[in-house]
């Protein structure tokens, strides 16, 4: 097999030295200079497993099950699933507010307003191992 330019594919390749005893070579058609022959593999998964990807993770898989069944890191699948993301749909609008209180101080913002909590009045989610420890979220819902 006679060496080829990896950048322009010419097979006009001479040698050129060395680097740390690896023979260099320098395409005589593009100037190029490389100490290998690099045979073009095409990287990444193909974009039907990524659309697959997306499409068990819409369906309710996490990211972590996702990447153990395709074999992939979960850093793979959230990219694609933002790739995704970014491509077909637009970010929706926020709508009503939301108020970020500590879990000690929810009590006291539920006793204030006793009001606005009940069936239907508020709607409350509590994320854990937040970095400043456990955070409530309390979203009023619009009128």
């Amino acid at each position: 097999m006679e060496p080829s330019c990896v950048k322009c594919g010419s097979t006009h390749v001479i040698k050129n030295g060395s680097v740390r005893g690896i023979p260099k070579k320098k395409c005589q058609t593009c100037g190029y200079q490389f100490t290998k022959n690099i045979v073009h593999v095409p990287r990444g998964m193909p974009l039907r497993i990524k659309l697959f990807a997306v499409w068990l993770y819409i369906s309710g898989l996490s990211m972590n099950r996702i990447s153990k069944l395709l074999n992939v890191s979960a850093q793979s699948v959230l990219n694609w699933i933002r790739q995704y993301a970014r491509e077909q749909e637009a970010k929706p609008q926020p709508s009503g507010k939301a108020i970020i209180v500590e879990v000690d101080e929810m009590w006291h913002y539920l006793k204030k307003n006793s009001d606005l909590s009940g069936s239907g009045k508020l709607w409350m989610v509590i994320q854990d191992s937040c970095l400043t420890g456990n955070v409530g979220i309390v979203i009023e819902q619009p009128s």
